[in-house]
């Protein structure tokens, strides 16, 4: 014990960022996974809750391969294009990208527009491939 006082105490800085980082990752824990749906919970709401998904990559990217009836509106212009989805608010909403980083961005500034039921595509398109999901060229 006396050891482990005296490296804390020689280590402070150590020390201080293994609490900062235990913090966080107890944080995610807790909250992380709240507005967020895996692949196979992404697929249920679309079939059976008629879930609208939007696909905020760049033009290019959903042009080799998206959601089926995926709506692409990229992150570049996506605070201008919110008012396009308004027609859409009553319904669910899932936000996807390539891997569920920018598409958390764009949950956060549809729920400040008002949208309540948004949920973040967990690991993005990435993890729906990796669900041996279908994919599709066809523009909507």
């Amino acid at each position: 014990m006396s050891q482990l006082i005296e490296f804390i105490g020689n280590h402070w800085f150590l020390f201080l960022a293994l609490i900062v980082i235990l913090g966080l990752l107890t944080h995610n824990l807790i909250v992380g996974g709240k507005g967020s749906v895996g692949p196979l919970q992404a697929t249920e709401m679309l079939n059976h809750r008629e879930a609208v998904i939007i696909d905020v990559r760049p033009a290019a990217d959903y042009a080799r391969g998206h959601i089926i009836n995926a709506l692409n509106i990229p992150m570049n212009g996506f605070n201008n294009q919110l008012a396009t989805l308004n027609k859409y608010k009553g319904r669910p909403i899932i936000v996807n990208c390539r891997s569920g980083a920018q598409s958390s961005v764009a949950c956060a500034h549809l729920r400040k527009a008002g949208f309540e039921e948004v949920y973040n595509l967990q690991g993005g398109i990435m993890a729906w491939e990796s669900a041996s999901l279908p994919l599709t060229r066809k523009k909507r």
